[in-house]
């Protein structure tokens, strides 16, 4: 039976995260699970050039996709925008098979040798809760929901890490607190773009913001804007 790039990956992930408790995504833990899943070395290699450190960015690809279903299943209709975010941040935390996984690869990914890919995996999952929740923004506005998100999303992460309330209660509460936060910020700046004394200190960088557009690339949004304020 032939084995599929996608099924070797998955059963180097499976076999990888017995040991990552211990010896963190290293080349240890991945040398190991080779040996568990019976995989020829030379293959796992070409599927994983860089061993345990694209495993762990599977690991986390595997929890936005377990985000992504939920989102689809969870009925939403009735929570406001905030509320809709703080959710999507909730389930993705949720979707976390193993949380010492999670504390072993924080580790990995700050390491200024993969800090890059960290960072464009966080990226990427609050790219994917924007647009999950219709999100058409094509300025800068575009940039600036993801780099916010990011920054409430990374910091919960931290959170939830160190929290042992039962069923996470403190990290929730603490999301709620960033989203208002960053609510509050948006207001403020609402009222100064809103202030004619303002408007003529602000008419070139609303004209530099007006001329960055979001990369093009294959959507699936829903119908309509949005933002942190709705």
């Amino acid at each position: 039976m032939t084995v599929t790039y996608e099924d070797a990956k998955e059963q180097l992930l499976n076999a990888i995260l017995d040991h990552v408790p211990f010896d963190g995504w290293s080349e240890t833990s991945f040398r190991a699970a080779i040996e568990d899943s019976d995989i020829d070395d030379g293959l796992a290699r070409a599927i994983c050039p860089r061993g345990a450190a694209d495993l762990a960015l599977a690991f986390h690809a595997r929890g936005d996709a377990a985000m992504l279903e939920r989102l689809k299943t969870e009925d939403l209709s009735g929570l406001k925008f905030r509320e809709k975010i703080a959710a999507a941040v909730r389930f993705r935390l949720q979707a976390v098979e193993d949380k010492e996984a999670v504390r072993r690869g924080v580790t990995l990914f700050a390491l200024p040798v993969y800090a890059a890919d960290g960072a464009k995996a966080i990226w990427g999952t609050c790219d994917l809760i924007w647009d999950a929740l219709g999100d058409t923004s094509d300025d800068v506005n575009w940039y600036t929901k993801r780099a916010t998100l990011s920054g409430v999303y990374s910091s919960t992460l931290l959170f939830w890490l160190g929290d042992e309330t039962p069923g996470y209660q403190a990290t929730w509460e603490f999301l709620d607190r960033r989203i208002e936060g960053v609510m509050q910020f948006e207001k403020l700046k609402a009222q100064v773009n809103e202030n004619p004394l303002f408007k003529p200190f602000l008419a070139v960088p609303n004209w530099l913001a007006g001329q960055v557009k979001a990369p093009v690339k294959m959507r699936t949004d829903l119908p309509g804007s949005v933002s942190f304020r709705k």
